[in-house]
């Protein structure tokens, strides 16, 4: 395989995104189809960086073990609409491990966990949701080291999180209505409620001790050298 092929595939799933976004814009009454193919690209786009960058069998385990823990969470908690544990989780793994491995983490949670709960066109949406906030577990790491501002960090991303997915919703399937959004909207609120405050009571339980867990583990990933 040539040097330039991971550029050429990550310049044509650009182009396939941008492609996509135009057509969502373009043709509104088509968004149902054209918002997945736009979630697909900026899911391939995000494996594709990921895959490109360092790495080793370590982290890789690491980050499947996760992906594992956060999708069993979720299936377990299913019966309890709005509630799992994988916005802590990737929030978790982005604030001690960085973005690179939390967004793996959570993409790959939401697609295996939906091999359970059930696939579908908003799958894509739900891996780029929890990508998401484990880029901003990443970003707003020095701000969230204690319990109470991680657990707050996490219920407001629950919030966030099931707005995306309430935008997406509408956009696709509902009317282009602001009536049709406030309905959108007001029909999700139970489970944005319940998002955010299971987020708040993980996070509080176990949010930082499963911080300081990866950390430790993540040291142990960074290469070290020793000079003799």
């Amino acid at each position: 395989m040539s040097r330039h092929s991971p550029a050429v595939a990550t310049g044509a799933l650009i182009a396939a995104a941008c492609a996509a976004a135009a057509w969502t814009a373009l043709a509104p009454g088509d968004a149902g189809l054209s918002l997945v193919v736009l979630a697909v690209a900026l899911v391939a786009i995000a494996f594709a960086r990921l895959e490109a960058g360092p790495g080793s069998p370590a982290e890789l385990a690491l980050i499947g073990a996760l992906a594992g823990i956060a999708a069993a969470g979720r299936i377990l908690f299913a019966a309890v609409p709005g509630v799992q544990p994988v916005t802590v989780i990737t929030v978790a793994a982005g604030a001690s491990l960085g973005a690179r491995a939390c967004m793996a983490v959570g993409a790959t949670a939401a697609v295996v966990s939906n091999l359970v709960l059930g696939q579908g066109p908003w799958t894509p949406w739900q891996m780029l949701g929890w990508a998401a906030c484990g880029a901003a577990g990443a970003l707003a790491r020095p701000l969230i080291r204690r319990r109470v501002a991680f657990a707050l960090f996490c219920a407001v991303l629950g919030i966030a999180f099931s707005a995306l997915m309430d935008l997406w919703l509408w956009f696709s399937f509902y009317p282009h209505t602001w009536a049709a959004f406030g309905a959108v909207l007001g029909r999700g609120v139970p489970f944005d409620v319940a998002h955010a405050i299971g987020n708040l009571v993980i996070a509080l339980a176990v949010g930082p001790e499963l911080r300081r867990l990866l950390e430790r583990y993540g040291r142990r990933l960074r290469p070290r050298v020793v000079w003799q």
